[in-house]
């Protein structure tokens, strides 16, 4: 099926380019997420009336996840967890815990945008971790687990 793309999307297409993808992708990923049109004539017509004001809305975003990316660089970031006398946690600290703890400091981010490359942290000390607000913006910064010792 072919699409018009309402977004940039990684490792498919910019803003307004009209691609081929599997029927499923369209109709059960990128229509329904506002991502993308059926690229009929009057699609076509209709995006191009309205290209000026989408691509406006796309740099919003990008401005927008350049703000964020500025306030996470470089941070770090400490969450205390139970752990045992060898410094191993007592379960994990996994993407939700993050954006918890960023929310409590005022950074709204999702944990879908959140990249532990190594899984959940299951051990005290520092950890890099990977945020993407955006397909553009991708920040690393810093989460230092500090263990709250438990007597067992």
């Amino acid at each position: 099926m072919q699409v018009i793309l309402l977004d940039r999307i990684a490792k498919l297409g910019k803003l307004g380019e009209v691609v081929r993808v599997r029927d499923g992708y369209a109709r059960n990923f990128l229509i329904p997420k506002g991502l993308a049109k059926r690229a009929t004539q009057k699609a076509i017509a209709d995006f191009e009336r309205q290209k000026e004001e989408l691509e406006q809305k796309a740099s919003d975003k990008l401005k927008k996840a350049q703000d964020l990316g500025s306030k996470l660089s470089g941070i770090v970031v400490e969450i205390v967890q139970k752990a045992g006398v060898d410094g191993r946690l007592f379960g994990s600290v996994t993407n939700q815990d993050i954006v918890e703890k960023l929310g409590n400091d005022g950074i709204e981010i999702t944990k879908s945008q959140v990249n532990m490359p190594e899984g959940p942290i299951k051990s005290a000390g520092d950890h890099l971790i990977r945020v993407s607000p955006h397909s553009e913006v991708v920040v690393e910064f810093t989460i230092k687990v500090v263990p709250e010792m438990s007597d067992k």
